[in-house]
């Protein structure tokens, strides 16, 4: 894309459109709040069910497998109907997940909450799906590129969002009562407990719902559709046969299921990460979090810049090469406290854990950007649909995590055995850790630190897809 001075005077949104770009903005801020308010829910979860990391995970496998499955179907329906029907789809799906909150509450259901989560995921996953490639559309070619950064500017923003409505709402009003103290309780007394615990779970969700219909009702009853819907269409087969022959796109596939992987794992546990070095309250560790978010967007920003100078799969290899370095950090350093600021301890490894998120911060759509690089337009929607499938790594890697971080308990019927220690997977040996077991967070230092070895597998992966794919050759 040249810049000349007449394309300068292009607008980056069209007189007409500005209404249309506004919500489609605050779907991007929709999904992005969701996303991170939902890790929070494996922490909440664990406390007021009694549950080990490897059962409050399923939070993560249900919200990430269930944009696996259903980011295909939404591509075909926005091929098909267009894309104000995937808006009305994406966020009407999300209002029916977000509502079956409420019976989950009442009766106190883990796996109920598990199938909400579900069905709010797909909603989300309609609406990504969608979005995106229509903030594209809505507008002239020249300015798509920018148009499609100036919207992802409102998901980090979400984001941030979240963490703070996790942490104030759902967080912060869960009783301290230990595990040891609640199965001390009367039953009465601890579903009176549990009860304010659920109501104040379903709050942000349920009460999300008034913006996502105003937003429904607004696509509802307008008529505006993209001026520049993409009519290119060609059979199942030939665009199969497209995709098949780019490596740059089948294997943007795997980096980017083990990029989506180390994200959502290493954000839902660096709130257990601060818990066990320093001894602090789940919604105290929160706030690691979004220091963590925080550096995430400072650095998008900065790696934006970079890219007007530098090859974008050459600056996703030094990122990832430094997110290797750091998560070795987070294994091997140890916990000493170098300064508090609010009464909030940082230590080199607690520094190394939030640095992570600045080196993840240019690999999702740079991933993206390289694997539909120069692949025909007809194959865009379907290809792109893979890559949004690939946040299935998000439940795969997530699960593999906690596993290794429960590896060391005993589970008989959901319920953890105390007192009973197995020998654990062999990432406990990966540090010289101890491997007594914490009975209240329900893991040890070993096996804890020992679980970021997952988050060095996933970046090594990114690091030799960024090396493959550093020139711009097809």
């Amino acid at each position: 894309m040249t810049n000349d001075i007449s394309e300068r005077k292009i607008p980056v949104v069209p007189k007409g459109m500005y209404g249309v770009f506004a919500m489609l903005v605050s779907c991007f801020a929709l999904w992005g709040l969701l996303n991170n308010m939902t890790d929070h829910l494996v922490p909440a979860f664990k406390t007021i069910f009694n549950l080990p990391d490897s059962t409050a995970v399923y939070v993560q496998v249900s919200f990430y497998g269930s944009y696996s499955a259903i980011a295909v179907f939404a591509s075909i329906l926005i091929q098909k109907a267009g894309y104000r029907a995937g808006l009305l789809w994406g966020l009407g799906v999300y209002i029916i997940g977000a509502l079956m909150y409420i019976p989950a509450c009442i009766t106190q259901s883990f796996w109920l909450y598990i199938a909400g989560i579900f069905v709010v995921a797909g909603g989300c996953a309609v609406l990504e799906t969608t979005c995106n490639p229509y903030v594209l559309a809505i507008g002239d070619e020249a300015t798509a590129v920018r148009r499609l950064n100036f919207a992802q500017m409102f998901n980090p923003v979400g984001s941030i969002a979240g963490i703070i409505l996790a942490q104030q709402l759902i967080l912060a009003n869960l009783n301290p009562a230990t595990i040891e103290e609640r199965a001390m309780m009367s039953p009465e007394v601890l579903k009176s407990i549990v009860n304010k615990e659920l109501f104040w779970v379903c709050v942000p969700y349920v009460g999300l719902c008034a913006i996502a219909a105003l937003i429904w009702i607004f696509f509802f009853r307008s008529k505006s559709t993209a001026a520049q819907e993409e009519n290119e269409s060609a059979a199942f087969g030939t665009i199969f046969g497209i995709l098949v022959k780019s490596p740059k796109w089948y294997l943007g596939v795997v980096a980017q299921v083990f990029y989506v992987g180390v994200q959502i794992a290493a954000w839902t546990y660096i709130n257990l990460y601060g818990q066990y070095e320093f001894g602090i309250t789940k919604a105290k560790a929160a706030n690691y979090y979004v220091i963590s978010i925080s550096v995430f967007i400072v650095c998008r920003w900065i790696a934006t810049f970079l890219m007007k100078y530098v090859d974008p799969a050459k600056l996703m290899a030094w990122f990832a090469a430094a997110a290797i370095g750091f998560t070795a950090g987070v294994m091997y350093i140890p916990g000493n406290v170098l300064f508090t600021i609010g009464g909030l301890p940082f230590s080199w490894n607690i520094i190394c854990l939030i640095l992570m998120s600045g080196c993840m911060s240019l690999m999702f759509p740079t991933i993206y950007g390289i694997a539909l690089g120069g692949i025909d337009k007809r194959a865009h929607k379907i290809g792109a649909a893979g890559l949004i499938m690939a946040i299935v790594g998000g439940a795969i890697l997530t699960k593999w995590m906690a596993n290794v971080i429960s590896s060391q308990l005993v589970i008989d019927g959901g319920n953890i055995v105390k007192g009973i220690v197995k020998d654990g997977s062999w990432f406990l040996k990966l540090v010289p850790a101890s491997s007594e077991v914490n009975w209240e967070l329900n893991t040890s230092a070993a096996a804890l630190r020992g679980s970021f070895a997952i988050p060095a597998i996933c970046f090594a992966v990114v690091l030799v897809y960024s090396i493959l794919f550093r020139t711009k050759k097809k």
